[in-house]
């Protein structure tokens, strides 16, 4: 079922004020908690909402330095090297992508330094042919999905401005835009 107004409603109070009960989110809405509740359940049935929980800041966690490392993988072990990259703490995400690598992969660190024993653990991996690594100077977008709810909700009142957008890098602890 594609996801209407109310729901992108509920998706904007869920985004903007995560901490909220249900009960807070029905009044505010104008409509029944029993609807809100089942909205939700159905969002979440239909894999809409994923996850629930604090975004964290890497680098609060004492990682600040932030890298795209490229993996290009040996063909037919690209199951086996990312079940490997998931026991690296310092992956905080990995996709299989098209293109100049298999896996692309956002990888934090401590320092430079830290970045190349990461690097130079990733490169041991049996079936890693190859890595080429991008350093990320400044988030200049930080991760938001409210632009997009109000587009497919149909309340679509950007327009093209920044409406509902996080304020930057570490703002907004705790809200999963």
């Amino acid at each position: 079922m594609p996801v209407d107004a109310l729901d992108a409603k509920i998706l904007r109070l869920l985004l903007d004020q995560p901490r909220t009960s249900v009960r807070e989110y029905a009044r505010v809405l104008g409509v029944a908690r029993g609807t809100v509740q089942a909205r939700i359940d159905r969002l979440e049935r239909d894999g809409v909402i994923t996850a629930y929980g604090p975004r964290l800041s890497a680098a609060a966690l004492g990682h600040p330095l932030l890298a795209f490392v490229h993996i290009e993988v040996t063909q037919g072990h690209l199951e086996e090297v990312a079940d490997a990259l998931a026991e690296v703490p310092q992956i905080i995400e990995a996709f299989s992508t098209t293109g100049g690598g298999d896996l692309l992969t956002r990888v934090v660190a401590r320092d430079a330094a830290h970045l190349e024993d990461v690097i130079q653990r990733l490169i041991s991996l049996p079936g890693v042919v190859r890595t080429r690594t991008e350093m990320a100077l400044r988030e200049r977008v930080a991760h938001r999905m409210l632009p997009l709810v109000e587009t497919v909700g149909g309340t679509d009142t950007s327009a093209g401005t920044s409406s509902g957008a996080s304020t930057g890098a570490g703002s907004g602890a705790g809200k999963a835009r």
